[in-house]
């Protein structure tokens, strides 16, 4: 019988499954973790290792390290960074907000976690949309979309496990602006910038990240 597949075709195809099935299991690990008032506390202090790993894995399955990649990289992290500080000590962005020490090591009161956080949603929704979608002020207001939707999970979530907290009522609409706007920009970067863009986890990474704090927002 003709070998279609050649063995590193064939092993490498193995990994991407292996590597979906066990973010899979990651994220709900976590979320019976996070469920569970005794081990909370735990699974709020390994937060941030959480949101490295998947990170580290789904960079595994990246093609392409090249100039482009790393500006991207740069950019959606210090764009993040920048705006998240601002809107930390000003209110005039998100409104006023304040990160407490759940997410580990913060530069001017905002978690470097969430730089990361930014790259990564923007690299899992640009990635989703990357062929899909071949205009891109459509792209990347898609994918500014779906991390907007995103957020509407995960703010419930983020203020029940004191990831951060809201210093007024109600979550102001122009966090959701500002979200989409900063997105939609960082988004267009994604675009512009050339490097291999298609990842084949980026689909399930983000489809574990939105059930997780969907099912967390219904039940916290």
């Amino acid at each position: 019988m003709p070998n279609y597949m050649d063995n590193s075709t064939f092993f490498k195809f193995e990994k991407s499954q292996v590597a979906k099935v066990f973010i899979t299991i990651l994220h709900i690990v976590g979320l019976f973790g996070l469920y569970w008032q005794k081990s909370r506390p735990l699974f709020q202090l390994i937060t941030p290792f959480h949101l490295l790993l998947v990170t580290g894995i789904l960079l595994y399955f990246h093609k392409d390290f090249n100039k482009g990649f790393f500006g991207f990289l740069l950019f959606s992290f210090f764009v993040g960074m920048i705006t998240e500080i601002i809107g930390v000590h000003t209110g005039l962005l998100f409104g006023d907000y304040s990160y407490s020490g759940v997410l580990g090591i913060k530069a001017f009161g905002v978690p470097l976690m969430i730089g990361l956080n930014w790259f990564l949603l923007v690299y899992l929704t640009g990635g989703i949309f990357q062929k899909m979608i071949k205009n891109d002020l459509i792209a990347a207001a898609s994918g500014a979309g779906l991390m907007v939707l995103l957020d509407l999970c995960l703010e419930k979530v983020a203020v029940a496990l004191d990831f951060w907290q809201w210093h007024q009522e109600i979550i102001p609409v122009s966090n959701f602006i500002t979200w989409f706007l900063v997105a939609f920009i960082i988004q267009i970067v994604y675009r512009k910038l050339s490097f291999e863009k298609d990842n084949e986890l980026n689909l399930i990474v983000f489809f574990n990240l939105l059930a997780f704090f969907a099912v967390l927002a219904m039940i916290l």
